[in-house]
């Protein structure tokens, strides 16, 4: 029997207020206790940015504006005999925070707000990467334009 599993693409954004970086640790399957950012699945028809916006909101309750791709990740999960039972293409988004405060929810046990340098050891894989990339752009939309 044919392997019908296909990757499931989702997106996620790295929030950026004063300086710091908005992690959520996840509540759910998959990576449930590690600190990750917001995000999930893009819907039919969604773009990248307006799902990476929409899970911010519905995940942890805060309005960002998302200023551009910082990576892509392959998150692969395995089962006990080492088999793929998932495949998630994540793309991953710098943004900058708009408004509210972030909430726990059922997908988010907790929340909080990280310096770059000093993420929580708890973490996905590949996300230090992935808050680099993401701080660089959110540095570069702040510079001030050429004259």
């Amino acid at each position: 029997m044919p392997n019908t599993l296909r990757p499931v693409l989702a997106t996620s954004a790295a929030v950026f207020r004063d300086g710091r970086v908005l992690l959520a640790r996840r509540g759910r399957e998959p990576s449930r206790g590690l600190w990750t950012l917001p995000g999930g699945r893009v819907e039919p028809g969604e773009t990248l940015a307006a799902a990476a916006a929409r899970e911010v909101m519905e995940e942890v309750g805060v309005t960002c504006h998302v200023l551009g791709v910082a990576g892509a990740l392959d998150i692969l999960q395995r089962d006990p005999a080492g088999a793929l039972v998932g495949h998630f293409v994540v793309v991953s988004h710098a943004a900058r925070w708009v408004g509210g405060e972030p909430a726990i929810g059922p997908e988010a046990e907790e929340v909080g707000w990280f310096l770059p340098a000093a993420l929580p050891p708890e973490t996905t894989e590949g996300l230090a990467g992935i808050v680099e990339a993401a701080y660089l752009l959110a540095r570069a939309d702040d510079a001030p334009e050429a004259q």
